[in-house]
């Protein structure tokens, strides 16, 4: 990886991905001497990713896969380096053909990337070129969040949901614009809201695929059942179900990355077999898939996102977020501190495990626009990258006629 020497004040240098051959021929040493568990027979996914499924994808890993075809695709994109508050930020960002694109800054979750990005960014930033409006452009910025990819890992505690909201807010001042869109889900949701809340006045609207703290993580009572309409109450129903089931089975991620990062990161980081379990078990968890993850994403994509996580060692540095997350005072994400007063467009994935609730996104969030989508997971703009840009594009050109 390539960029000029750092500089000062609020420098912006460019940036290319330059992986060194040693690095490449190193993970393929590993995948070659990688050592295997024994497994029960007949659990499937029960108990973690299954053998089986997991030495296959490897051996495509090490043998069909090509890194260097992944990284040309990637600096396809103007990508940049800066420096804010503290934090080395890596960031690409594409201009529209359009001189009055809308600028837009879109933000990866866990365990993802920018590589989550790959399939958007074309059909946003040139609609003419790919059947659109041209009136529907964008000029898109695409941040790594600090500790994750190239811009991990962080040099210091704190970079929580709200002050990395404030970081992209410098960010799109060093840039040039005034106002600005943001769409995000998982962390980048969390940070898109922050935003919407804290700086209502530099942001044009907001539009996320997941909305913290709006899922029934209780269950509901006969009470609050009965001032629902049926849709909503067979919704929060559904919510409270899945819910409960992720909570019981599907957390123990999150526990491990809120309290004992450092002690997780010196397994993933040694074992890129053990990296790519911890994050494809997520892919076939959380998106609209039955079986096995490459229903939902492409495989050789899924398995790029990856990489940005090996090649920049930020295993341990990316998951500290759920540990500024958990021992926060009371800021960001889990408890917004107030309302946020900006123009909120939710699309809701029937493939997520977190189901959004429209009566309780309401207490919180300027909701309007709410989209109930027939298809697609948690990670919206790799499974259905049409679906979410045709909602943004819906969202923002809505703002526009009632501005």
């Amino acid at each position: 990886m390539t960029s000029s020497p750092a500089g000062n004040g609020n420098s912006v240098h460019p940036f290319r991905i330059d992986i060194p051959q040693s690095d490449l021929d190193d993970l393929h040493d590993r995948l070659d001497r990688a050592r295997w568990p024994d497994e029960l027979p007949g659990v499937e996914w029960a108990y973690g990713v299954p053998s089986e499924y997991l030495r296959e994808l490897v051996s495509h890993w090490r043998h069909t896969y090509d890194w260097r075809a992944a990284e040309a695709r990637l600096n396809e994109w103007p990508q940049f380096t800066t420096e804010i508050d503290g934090a080395h930020v890596h960031f690409a960002h594409i201009r529209s053909p359009e001189p009055d694109a809308t600028p837009l800054v879109i933000t990866h979750g866990w365990p993802g990337s920018i590589v989550e990005f790959l399939d958007v960014v074309g059909p946003l930033t040139d609609p003419a070129a790919h059947g659109g409006d041209p009136a529907d452009a964008f000029h898109v910025v695409l941040p790594s969040i600090p500790g994750f990819g190239f811009s991990g890992p962080t040099r210091d505690t704190g970079w929580e949901a709200l002050r990395i909201a404030d970081a992209w807010v410098e960010l799109m001042t060093r840039l040039g614009y005034e106002r600005f869109g943001a769409q995000g889900g998982d962390w980048g949701a969390a940070i898109s809201r922050e935003l919407g809340r804290a700086h209502p006045d530099r942001v044009i609207g907001i539009h996320l695929n997941l909305l913290p703290g709006a899922q029934a993580a209780t269950e509901p009572s006969a009470e609050e059942l009965r001032a629902l309409s049926p849709e909503e109450r067979e919704r929060t129903l559904t919510s409270w179900r899945r819910w409960a089931k992720w909570f019981r089975d599907g957390t123990g991620y999150f526990h491990l990355q809120s309290t004992r990062p450092q002690t997780l990161s010196y397994a993933l980081t040694d074992s890129p077999v053990g990296q790519l379990a911890w994050i494809v078990e997520k892919f076939q968890e959380w998106t609209d898939s039955e079986r096995v993850p490459e229903e939902a994403v492409d495989r050789d994509l899924m398995l790029t996102n990856v990489m940005l996580y090996w090649l920049t060692g930020t295993a341990g540095s990316s998951a500290r977020i759920y540990y500024e997350r958990a021992h926060a005072k009371g800021e960001g994400v889990a408890a917004p501190r107030e309302p946020s007063t900006a123009p909120t467009a939710v699309a809701c994935f029937p493939g997520d495990p977190q189901i959004p609730l429209r009566h309780k996104a309401e207490r919180t969030e300027n909701i309007v626009r709410w989209t109930e989508l027939d298809r697609g997971g948690h990670f919206a703009a790799m499974e259905e990258p049409d679906l979410l840009v045709d909602d943004v594009r819906a969202f923002f050109r809505q703002l526009r006629e009632k501005s």
